[in-house]
This record gives C-alpha cells, sequence and structure tokens, in this order.
C-alpha cells in the first residue's frame, strides 16, 4: 500500500515538470533546474533526503563524458594503494572502474552497493546545487570535479548515447543533437551551469572542491595525478616517487591499458549499461562541426541570459553572461589547450 502510495506521488510529481525527449532515455524532466533523466529523478530525491556523508567520504563529480571513468580510476588508485600496492592484482584489473567507484544515483536503484572501506569514493553527475545537505555543508569530504571542451564532450555524447539509448528510442541526428544541446538539454544538463556550479565552489571552499580540467589531466598527467594526491590528503612520498609508483598509478589508469583490459570489453553494469562503450578514444579536439556562429538566448531561474557559441576551423570561442546575478564564463579552445575564464559577482559586494 505504501508503494503504490509513494509511486502515486512520484507521477504526479513528474506530471508537473517540463518534459523533453532524452538522448538515451526516452524521457528528461527539468527537475531542480536540471534535465534529470526519468530513471533517476526518484533516486536523486532519495540520494539528497538520506544520503549522510562521513568526513573521509570522496566524489568524483562530473558532466557525463568529461573523462569520468578515468578521474575515478585515478581517484581509486591513489587513496588505496597502500591495499594494492601490486599492480599485477590490483583491482582495475578485474573490476570496471564504475564498478570500483560507484554512482550514487544508481545505488539507490539497487544496481550497485555502497563500498564499506573508507575513504569511500563515489561518483555523481548530480549538479552541485542537487548535491544532499550532508555533502555541501555538513561535513568535510572532498570533491573532485573534471570538465572538459564542451564540443568534445557533445562528440562523444552523441555516439556514447546512441549506443546505449533505449527503446523505442531513435538516433538524433548530429543537427538536432547540437540545437538541444546548445539549449542545455542533455541528461544532467544545462552543462554550462553544472560547470559553473562546481566552479564556484570550488573558488569559495579550495579545500573542499578540487576543479580539474580534462585538456590539464591530457597535457601533464603526472602533475595532476600529484595534485589528486596532495588535495586528498594521500600526497606521495619521495621515496614512492623514486620507486616510480606515480608512473605505475599513471599506466594502470591510462585508456589504452584499461580500454584493452578484458574485464572492460565484455559485460554490463548499471543493468544496462554495456562496459565496453565507456572507452572510444579518450581524445582532445575530437570535434570537427562546421556550424559558424550560434546565438542564443535562455532563461534560467527567472535571469537573463545569454549564450553565444563562435566556432571557426580549430579555434572556437564560447560566450556565457548571466545579467542578473552578474556571471561572466569566456572558454577559448586553442589547438592544444582549454582556457576557461569566470567571473561571479555577488550583489552587494565589489
Amino acid at each position: 500500500m505504501e508503494g503504490q502510495r509513494a509511486n502515486a506521488e512520484d507521477e504526479l510529481i513528474l506530471s508537473s515538470l517540463p518534459r523533453e525527449r532524452g538522448w538515451a532515455i526516452p524521457d528528461l524532466f527539468l527537475f531542480q533546474e536540471f534535465w534529470c533523466p526519468s530513471i533517476l529523478i526518484k533516486e536523486v530525491n532519495i540520494f539528497q533526503k538520506q544520503f549522510q556523508a562521513k568526513e573521509s567520504d570522496i566524489f568524483v563529480a562530473s558532466f557525463p563524458k568529461s573523462g569520468t571513468t578515468w578521474l575515478k580510476a585515478i581517484t581509486f588508485s591513489i587513496v588505496n594503494r597502500q591495499r594494492f600496492s601490486s599492480i599485477d592484482n590490483h583491482p582495475l584489473l578485474t573490476s570496471n572502474p564504475h564498478q570500483l567507484v560507484p554512482a550514487v544515483e544508481f545505488m539507490y536503484r539497487g544496481d550497485v552497493h555502497c563500498p564499506t572501506t573508507e575513504p569511500r569514493v563515489f561518483g555523481t553527475h548530480t549538479p552541485f546545487p542537487s548535491l544532499p545537505n550532508s555533502i555541501i555543508g555538513q561535513s568535510n569530504c572532498k570533491i573532485i570535479y573534471i570538465c572538459r571542451n564542451p564540443f568534445d564532450i557533445f562528440v562523444s555524447a552523441w555516439i556514447y548515447f546512441d549506443k546505449i539509448k533505449l527503446e523505442p528510442l531513435s538516433t538524433l541526428k548530429i543537427e538536432e543533437a547540437f540545437e538541444m544541446y546548445c539549449n542545455g538539454i542533455i541528461e544532467f544538463g544545462p552543462w554550462w551551469s553544472h560547470i559553473l556550479g562546481y566552479w564556484k565552489e570550488s573558488m569559495a571552499k579550495p579545500s573542499k572542491v578540487l576543479f580539474l580540467k580534462y585538456e590539464d589531466l591530457k597535457e601533464d598527467v603526472n602533475f595532476e595525478v600529484k595534485k589528486i594526491a596532495d588535495f586528498l590528503g594521500f600526497p606521495f612520498t619521495q621515496e614512492e616517487e623514486n620507486k616510480e609508483v606515480i608512473a605505475s598509478i599513471i599506466k594502470l589508469c591510462s585508456f589504452e591499458k584499461m580500454k584493452d583490459s578484458e574485464v572492460n570489453k565484455s559485460g554490463i553494469i548499471y543493468q544496462f549499461l554495456e562496459k565496453k562503450y565507456f572507452f572510444r578514444k579518450g581524445e582532445t579536439r575530437d570535434w570537427k562541426i562546421n556550424v559558424g556562429k550560434v546565438k542564443l538566448e535562455l532563461e534560467i531561474r527567472g535571469e537573463r541570459v545569454k549564450l553565444e557559441l563562435q566556432i571557426h576551423g580549430g579555434r572556437a570561442k564560447l560566450k556565457l553572461h548571466i545579467y542578473n546575478g552578474r556571471v561572466e564564463l569566456e572558454l577559448e579552445i586553442h589547438r592544444r589547450r582549454i582556457e576557461l575564464n569566470c567571473r561571479y559577482v555577488v550583489k552587494g559586494l565589489s
């Protein structure tokens, strides 16, 4: 009886929310200002109300297709290197990174179990404002966020979601998908507000949120791995560096190593996601879309938003202006690097 009542309440909530077609899931609902897959709204709601973060918890947060799998593998290897000192018998050789670092949203579907060994390491695509209070303000847990060139995200997401889409969804044409993407309509979108939410918190609380760029990891993974370890409170000793422990972790977690691992070539996680689809190219600048210039006028929380997207050959520039809360974001993608500049001015402060 209680289950039927709960289901009725869920249906009532869904009926009141704006709905759009998803990329991999038939329906996306605008839930708490982000486009949540219909199969996860109930789980996100339970996550917010019931999850109790521990002081030692670590969260790997990201927008989908931003380097999540790679960062999960690196983070797990860093904090567990004393438990699994032998690379030859490492759990990453027998388990997918998403099994070792479960997505909290899927824990409440019963698809994965909560880690029992501390520090517990979780993954999440939930935007920062929608995280439980126990994570945001009631504990000293750590969050690592990774962002990526939004055009690489688009290409990767378009290909990936088409492979895992549920029936009876048809394939999205790339032009249609790009228009949806620029309007923020994608699983856990809009992507710009997702980035901004974690970026602002990393500026306000740098000891709690570490903001990383996928492109920086690709360019100097040794430096970034050491930075992650320092942030998490698991710094590498000089002895470990001399013994090339960092190099071993980097090799173990490399895209090539994980893609070629037998454990990632077959099998399913979360009941419907094939492991092999998590590994495609892992490259930067994998987008080659000539769409000229796109201008959009959007409404977010009653604030006027202007988004300008310019793509010319190998260079792109994105400008996002929110006129009420005064947020300015400029993202420039060059041949070998990505530059993110963001200014957030709080009213009443100079």
